[in-house]
């Protein structure tokens, strides 16, 4: 497989709700709504959204600190702010890589 992948959208993730759990079209598109929503609503609180089997979302915060201009070479201040990271679970990289999971379940 290349690296030029098929981007999943979120009407990507509603049509395998609906085929794979049997809701309606209208169910699966707002229980996929529902769940980003929830995941959404965790990180903007700075809470650590945690699933297992497939990694972990968090918010971090950076300081201020000072940046470069790369074109002019000038000194300009870059502002605090949050970022969100993500770390996949052991179980998710050995699935992309194409490995044996051993002790599923856990992060």
């Amino acid at each position: 497989m290349s690296g030029t992948g098929k981007t999943v959208t979120r009407v990507d993730l509603c049509e395998a709700v609906y085929q794979k759990v049997g809701l309606s079209r209208t169910e699966s598109s707002a229980f996929v709504e529902l769940v980003l929503k929830e995941i959404t609503d965790c990180l903007e609180k700075g809470e650590t959204v945690k699933l297992s089997s497939f990694g972990t979302f968090a918010v971090r915060q950076k300081s201020q600190r000072m940046g470069r201009n790369p074109k002019t070479g000038d000194e300009v201040p870059i502002a605090p702010r949050r970022v969100l990271v993500f770390r996949p679970s052991h179980v998710l990289k050995a699935v992309i890589n194409g490995q044996a999971v051993s002790g599923e379940g856990e992060d």
